[in-house]
C-alpha cells in the first residue's frame, strides 16, 4: 500500500526526484554504482601524444584511477578497455596497460570494440558482471591512438614475407620477390569508411543533414557553442576535474589540458569550405570530430561493496540499451533510436532528463538527431510511436564541450561522457542523466544515469 501511495504521489506531482524513485526503487547491494572517472588530457592527432604508444596511454588512466580512489588493485575483479584501432603487438591492451599501471597479474583484463562506443561496452560490461554476482569490482575505460595507426603492406607482399623463413637460398629470395610489382609495394593505410558500403562518414552526415535540413549557419552555430561551452569548462575549473596530468617523455614535459580548443569566430567558421561533398556539402573540418588521441578510465562496483569501502558513489549507472539500425541511410541516428528504446523501457520523457552528454561525431550529425526526436514522421516511422517526443533542451546539454571541441579518441569517448555527466548531474544539481552515442556500423547506445 505505501509502495503505491508513492507511486500515486509521484505521478501527480510529476517531479523528476520522485520519478525516477518510482521507476527504479531504492539502491540494491547488486547495483552498479560510478565512483569516479577520469582521462588524460586529449590531443589532436600528430601534437603531444604522438610519440607515445597507446598502450602507455592507457597504463596513466589506470593508474591515475587507481590513485585518486585510493583502492586496493588486489579488489578488482576485472579491468575492461576499449580500443578500435589496436597495436598487434598489443593485441589485449587491457592486460598490457593494467600490468604496467601495477594492477596484480591474478586480475583478468580484456579488450573490447564497437566502434566509437567502445569505452560504453566496456563499462556496461562490467555492470553485467557486477549485477549477475560475477564481480564486485570493475575498472573500465578506453583508448585510441590515431597518430600511429598500423599501416600494412599489400596481401601479395604479406603472403611473401610470411614464405620467406622457408628459403633455403638466394635463389628462392629471387624467385619469391620476382613474384611482386611495384603496385604491390603500395602500403594500405587505414580509411575511417563503412566496411559494408564503402563510404567515408562524413558522407554520410553530410547526406543525413540534407535529409532533416540542418543548415550549414546552424552547424557552425554548434560548432562554435561547442567550443566556447569546452573553454568555459577550462575557465570556471570544472574539466580540470576529468583530467589526469602526464609527464611526457623523453624529456618529460607536463601535458595538462586538451589542445583541441579553438575559439574561432563563426565569421571564419562560415568561410571554411565543405570538406566531403563538394562543393554543395554542408559538414566542414571545423564542425568534424578531429582525430584525436586520448585514454580514460573509470571505477565502477556493486553498490554492497561501495559502502562496505565507504566510497559515496559519483551515480547509478541504472539502465542502457545497444541498437543497429541501416549503417548507409541512418548510419549516425544511434542516439535517437538508442534514447527512443531505453525511455520506452524505462517510461521517461526528455522532461525527466536534467544532464545530456552526447557524443558529438558532428554538428550536423547531432542536429540531426535532435531534429529526429523533434519529428512527428521519423518518430511515427521508424520508432513505433504515436508522437514526436520533443526538443531537448541547449541549456542541459553538453555544457562543458563534446567531441567537437575536447576530442574524440574512438575506444576513449565514452568513459568521458559517462564521467561528465555524473559529475555535472552534482553540479547542476539533477537527478538523471542520458548519455547518447552513435558508431560505426550504424550501431547506438544509451544509459540512464542517477545521481547518488
Amino acid at each position: 500500500m505505501a509502495l503505491r501511495n508513492t507511486a500515486a504521489f509521484a505521478r501527480n506531482i510529476g517531479r523528476q526526484y520522485f520519478r525516477a524513485f518510482s521507476t527504479y526503487g531504492p539502491l540494491t547491494d547488486r547495483d552498479p554504482v560510478f565512483i569516479d572517472g577520469c582521462r588524460i588530457p586529449f590531443a589532436v592527432a600528430g601534437t603531444d601524444l604522438k610519440d607515445v604508444m597507446a598502450h602507455d596511454m592507457q597504463r596513466w588512466a589506470l593508474r591515475g584511477i587507481l590513485d585518486r580512489t585510493c583502492i586496493d588493485p588486489k579488489l578488482l575483479d576485472y579491468v575492461i578497455c576499449g580500443t578500435v584501432i589496436q597495436e598487434v603487438k598489443t593485441t589485449n591492451l587491457a592486460r598490457e596497460a593494467s600490468l604496467g599501471a601495477g594492477i596484480p597479474d591474478k586480475v583478468p583484463a580484456y579488450t573490447c570494440t564497437i566502434a566509437c562506443i567502445s569505452s560504453n561496452m566496456a563499462t556496461t560490461n562490467g555492470c553485467d558482471l557486477i549485477r549477475t554476482g560475477n564481480a564486485d569490482i570493475v575498472v573500465a575505460g578506453g583508448v585510441e591512438l590515431m597518430s600511429d595507426v598500423p599501416i600494412r603492406f599489400s596481401r601479395k607482399v604479406r603472403q611473401t614475407l610470411i614464405q620467406v623463413p622457408k628459403v633455403k637460398n638466394y635463389q628462392g629470395y629471387i624467385k619469391l620477390a620476382s613474384g611482386l610489382g611495384l603496385k604491390d609495394l603500395t602500403p594500405e593505410t587505414p580509411a575511417i569508411a563503412e566496411f559494408a558500403s564503402g563510404e567515408v562518414m562524413g558522407h554520410s552526415a553530410d547526406r543525413l543533414a540534407a535529409m532533416f535540413g540542418v543548415s550549414r549557419e546552424d552547424q557552425d552555430a554548434f560548432c562554435f557553442r561547442s567550443h566556447m561551452s569546452a573553454a568555459k569548462g577550462y575557465k570556471e575549473g570544472f574539466l580540470q576535474g576529468d583530467i589526469v596530468p602526464v609527464m611526457l617523455p623523453p624529456k618529460f614535459k607536463p601535458f595538462t589540458q586538451d589542445n583541441g580548443i579553438k575559439e574561432t569566430p563563426l565569421e571564419k567558421l562560415a568561410k571554411l569550405k565543405p570538406a566531403f561533398i563538394k562543393p554543395h556539402g554542408t559538414i566542414t573540418a571545423a564542425s568534424s570530430s578531429f582525430l584525436t588521441d586520448g585514454a580514460s578510465a573509470s571505477l565502477v562496483m556493486c553498490n554492497g561493496m561501495a559502502k562496505k569501502l565507504g566510497y559515496k558513489p559519483l551515480s547509478a549507472l541504472r539502465d542502457y540499451v545497444w541498437v543497429a539500425q541501416d549503417p548507409k541511410e541512418q548510419l549516425l541516428l544511434g542516439p535517437a533510436y538508442a534514447t527512443s528504446k531505453l525511455f520506452k523501457k524505462l517510461g521517461l520523457t526528455l522532461k525527466d532528463i536534467d544532464v545530456f552528454e552526447f557524443h558529438e561525431a558532428f554538428a550536423g550529425q547531432i542536429l540531426a538527431n535532435m531534429a529526429a526526436l523533434n519529428s512527428d514522421k521519423f518518430c511515427q516511422q521508424y520508432l513505433g510511436r504515436s508522437e514526436k517526443m520533443g526538443l531537448i533542451p541547449m541549456d542541459k546539454f553538453n555544457n562543458y564541450g563534446g567531441s567537437l571541441s575536447l576530442g574524440h579518441p574512438f575506444g576513449a569517448t565514452g568513459t568521458r561522457l559517462i564521467t561528465t555527466a555524473s559529475r555535472r548531474l552534482h553540479k547542476e544539481n539533477g537527478k538523471l542523466a542520458l548519455v547518447a552515442a552513435c558508431a560505426a556500423g550504424g550501431q547506438g547506445h544509451a544509459m540512464i544515469i542517477e545521481r547518488v
